[in-house]
């Protein structure tokens, strides 16, 4: 894990404007004196001059001002004016990123457009935002104005482009809802929650019935479970108890002691009977090998059973097992 850069050793990395023949104070010096003077609420050049001059020597030099002084309020104006504003903010979005924790988990990212407060005046609108904050870290990524000729929409899609999305989770309002904006995170590595309201009607009936699926697809697993051992322990499959499938003509398992049945006789319950003469008994009193519990015609034939021909039933014998 690399360590996390401190805000001097980021402000270090923006290019000065400036001409460098002249110049008499540092630019990370300067922007850090700004920085700390907006934290303690300074709002203006002049605030952010006096806030140098009350602080004296030992500040300058510790943000590393050479000559123990701070800049006027001119010198602010000159600077501030001509630094990249780009530039300025892809330093201070490298400067949080370095101090984001690495696990996944936490890679939260808000996408939201508000408009910066205090910027409007007079009839001029004010300046309209579209920021990634990270929560992590308490602080925005990235940020964008949208201006009159695009939205917050496009300004998202510019914010994707110079965020790194592999492994975070991006969540925003409906405004963000949109195909390409999904389409980016996706193929960055990313994911996304985002808002659906009913400006896209097809879009919200399509979620609800898939939730409306998925919440069926569990209740019905719960109310039926899986049988234990498959089919095969139910009797299905056409294996019997006991032994697996086998080949035709193959010999039975020493240890199956399950009785094997004839092909195409299913028992009594057929209304078949078994030959007299195969186990000795069951014959009747005639003499006409009838067990006592078969059908019989009044008229001294036999009686068709199962709607099967009597001839066909007659005294037939038991069909032989395979060896």
């Amino acid at each position: 894990m690399s360590e996390p850069l401190s805000l001097v050793e980021a402000l270090a990395q923006l290019p000065d404007p400036r001409d460098p023949r002249g110049v008499r104070h540092p630019l990370p010096a300067i922007l850090a004196l700004a920085a700390l003077a907006m934290l303690t609420g300074a709002k203006s050049y002049t605030a952010i001059a006096q806030f140098g001059r009350d602080k004296g020597f030992a500040l300058a030099a510790a943000l590393g001002f050479r000559r123990g002084k701070t800049p006027t309020k001119s010198t602010l104006s000159v600077l501030f004016r001509a630094l990249d504003v780009a530039a300025f903010e892809a330093v201070l979005s490298r400067w949080v990123a370095s101090r984001l924790p690495e696990d996944a988990a936490e890679q939260h990212v808000c996408l939201d457009g508000k408009t910066a407060r205090g910027s409007k005046d007079g009839d001029a609108p004010g300046h309209h935002l579209v920021a990634a904050y990270a929560p992590a870290a308490g602080a925005v990524l990235a940020q964008v104005r949208v201006d009159a000729k695009t939205n917050e929409h496009k300004a998202a899609l510019q914010l994707l482009g110079v965020l790194p999305i592999k492994g975070r989770i991006f969540t925003g309002d409906a405004m963000f809802c949109q195909r390409d904006v999904c389409a980016r995170i996706i193929e960055g590595g990313g994911d996304y929650v985002l808002t659906v309201k009913e400006n896209q009607p097809n879009l919200a009936v399509d979620i609800r019935a898939g939730l409306a699926f998925e919440a069926e697809k569990r209740r019905q697993a719960a109310a039926f479970p899986p049988l234990r051992g498959g089919a095969a322990a139910c009797g299905l499959g056409g294996a019997q108890r006991g032994q697996g499938p086998r080949a035709p003509g193959e010999a039975d398992d020493p240890g199956d002691d399950d009785p094997d049945e004839a092909a195409g006789v299913e028992g009594a319950q057929a209304g078949l009977r078994a030959d007299p003469g195969a186990d000795g008994e069951g014959g009747d009193g005639s003499g006409g090998g009838v067990r006592d519990n078969e059908p019989v015609a009044g008229a001294g034939g036999r009686a068709a059973a199962a709607g099967v021909g009597a001839a066909t039933l007659g005294d037939r014998e038991r069909p032989a097992l395979p060896a």
